[in-house]
């Protein structure tokens, strides 16, 4: 009675993934994207173009429209926004950081599927790593460049 019970439960694990997407479905292509402390793991299937961030679609976690637009920004480039289904798991940063990271990934996971999709995405620099980060503060100083308030007498 032991045995059985594990084995359906293994079998269980193996049809969801610890997020609870059912993995019927095989992953095209898998790209990681990061952007100031955000990083966001990306998996795109096949399917009509709905795409899920943190368990939620992509309006209702990114509020501005904004945000939604560099999201989508890598599928309009390749012109492949209702070949596909995205999935995304990002965290760390705002959500700034957060919808950058998301279209790093996006470029990243397009690029796998499609060699012919590298020089356009390329171009339009979605490939390349956005490496400014905030400044850290220094001792004897306000903030990174920020300094206290000099005093003659």
């Amino acid at each position: 009675m032991r045995g059985r019970r594990t084995r359906t439960r293994r079998k269980i694990r193996k049809l969801l993934n610890y997020k609870g997407f059912i993995v019927e479905k095989k992953n095209l292509g898998i790209g990681t994207g990061r952007r100031k402390t955000s990083v966001a793991r990306v998996y795109i299937r096949d399917g009509s173009g709905t795409i899920t961030v943190n368990g939620k679609d992509v309006g209702k976690y990114f509020i501005q429209d904004e945000h939604v637009r560099i999201v989508r920004q890598p599928l309009l480039v390749c012109s492949s926004d209702s070949n596909f289904d995205v999935l995304i798991n990002v965290y760390g940063g705002g959500i700034n950081g957060q919808a950058g990271a998301c279209r790093h990934g996006i470029a990243r996971a397009l690029c796998q599927i499609d060699e012919a999709n590298y020089r356009p995405l390329r171009n339009n620099g979605f490939l390349t790593r956005d490496s400014r980060m905030v400044e850290r503060k220094k001792y004897g100083q306000r903030g990174a460049r920020r300094r206290f308030q000099f005093s003659k007498r």
